[in-house]
C-alpha cells in the first residue's frame, strides 16, 4: 500500500503560504475602502473633476471660443429667421393722426423684422416720452403686427410760453403745439412762470369764473406763486397766493351785487383779502377829479 503523504508536503507548499487571513497592508486598504466618502470621491468626484478640468482647458481655447461663437450666432439666426417670429408691418391705434404719424416715426422700426430681435421694452419707454401719451401699450399680435395702443392726453388748456402756444393737459404736460390762438377758442389761455405746475388751480379758478367766463382772456401766473385773472378792457383780478378761490368768489359776489366788473376799474387787487384796492381807470379819474356842474335854475311859478 502507498503510504499517505501530507498534500502540503506532496505539493511543497508551506502552512504560511495558504493562510486565508489577508496581509496587514491589504486588510487596511479594504477598510479604508469601505468608506463612504471614499468611494464617493474616487468613483464621482474625481472622474468629475478630471473631466471639467479637460473641458475648460479645451473652452478656453480661441479656436474653441470662436467655433462656439458661430455656432451660437447661426442657431440664434435660425430661430429668429422662422415666420412665426417675423413682424410684417406696425398698426396704432388710438389717438388723432398727427400722433400716430409721431408714434410711427418714433418707433423707427425696418420690416420685416424678428419679434425676438425686437426690445418691446424700449418701443415703449420711446412712445411714452412722448408728451401727448398718456398711455401706451406695446405687443405683438398673431398676425405677425407690432401694435401700438395709445391713449391721447386731452388737452385742458393753453400754454403761451413766449411767443409759441402750446396745448396742455390737466397736470401741465404739453401735448401739441398750437398754429394760433383762434383754432382753440374753448380753452383758457395761461401764461407765466410756473403756470405749467399749477394747472389744476387754474382750471378751478377757470370754472369758478363762469359767470364772466365771456369777458375772460386768461390767467397769469405771477412769481411762480399765484395768478392774475385777466379780462376784456384791461381788467385784472389780482389774486393772493393763499385761498384764491375765496378772493375769486369775493370779487364775484360784488360784480354780481354793485356790477364791479362793469366800472371804468383796471384791476381789483385781492392779495390782502382783508384790505381790498380797486384801481381806477382813466376816465374814472377825469369824471372824479372835474368840477360839479351848477344845478340848472328853478323857473318860476306861475301866477
Amino acid at each position: 500500500m502507498r503510504s499517505l503523504i501530507p498534500l502540503s508536503v506532496a505539493t511543497g507548499r508551506t502552512k504560511a503560504a495558504c493562510d486565508p487571513a489577508p496581509s496587514r497592508w491589504r486588510y487596511r486598504v479594504v477598510r479604508w475602502w469601505l468608506r463612504p466618502r471614499v468611494r464617493l470621491a474616487l468613483t464621482v468626484v474625481l472622474p468629475l473633476a478630471l473631466g471639467a478640468a479637460l473641458f475648460s482647458d479645451w473652452a478656453m481655447r480661441a479656436e474653441t471660443q470662436t467655433m462656439l461663437r458661430d455656432t451660437m450666432a447661426d442657431l440664434r439666426d435660425a430661430v429668429r429667421a422662422r415666420p412665426e417670429f417675423v413682424l410684417t408691418a406696425l398698426t396704432v391705434t388710438g389717438g388723432s393722426a398727427p400722433l400716430r404719424a409721431q408714434i410711427e416715426e418714433t418707433v423707427s422700426v425696418g420690416f420685416p423684422v424678428s419679434s425676438l430681435a425686437l426690445d418691446l421694452d424700449a418701443v415703449r419707454a420711446r412712445v411714452a416720452d412722448l408728451s401727448a401719451v398718456a398711455w401706451v401699450r406695446v405687443r405683438v399680435t398673431e398676425e405677425g403686427l407690432l401694435s401700438v395702443q395709445v391713449r391721447e392726453r386731452r388737452p385742458e388748456a393753453i400754454l403761451r410760453h413766449g411767443d409759441a402756444l402750446f396745448l396742455i393737459g390737466g397736470e401741465g404736460h404739453r401735448v401739441a403745439r398750437l398754429a394760433s390762438r383762434a383754432a382753440r377758442p374753448d380753452l383758457p389761455l395761461l401764461a407765466g412762470t410756473g403756470a405749467t405746475h399749477a394747472v389744476p388751480e387754474a382750471l378751478a379758478l377757470m370754472a369758478q369764473a363762469a359767470p364772466v367766463g365771456p369777458r375772460i382772456r386768461g390767467l397769469v401766473r405771477v412769481g411762480a406763486r399765484r395768478w392774475d385773472l385777466v379780462l376784456d378792457r384791461d381788467q385784472r383780478i389780482m389774486l393772493p397766493a393763499r385761498d384764491p378761490d375765496a378772493a375769486l368768489r369775493m370779487a364775484l359776489a360784488l360784480h354780481a351785487s354793485e356790477g364791479l366788473l362793469d366800472r371804468d376799474i383796471t384791476h381789483i387787487d385781492l392779495r390782502d383779502p382783508d384790505r381790498p384796492v380797486l384801481r381806477l381807470g382813466p376816465d374814472a379819474l377825469t369824471t372824479r377829479r372835474s368840477p360839479p356842474k351848477p344845478d340848472a335854475a328853478v323857473p318860476a311859478e306861475e301866477t
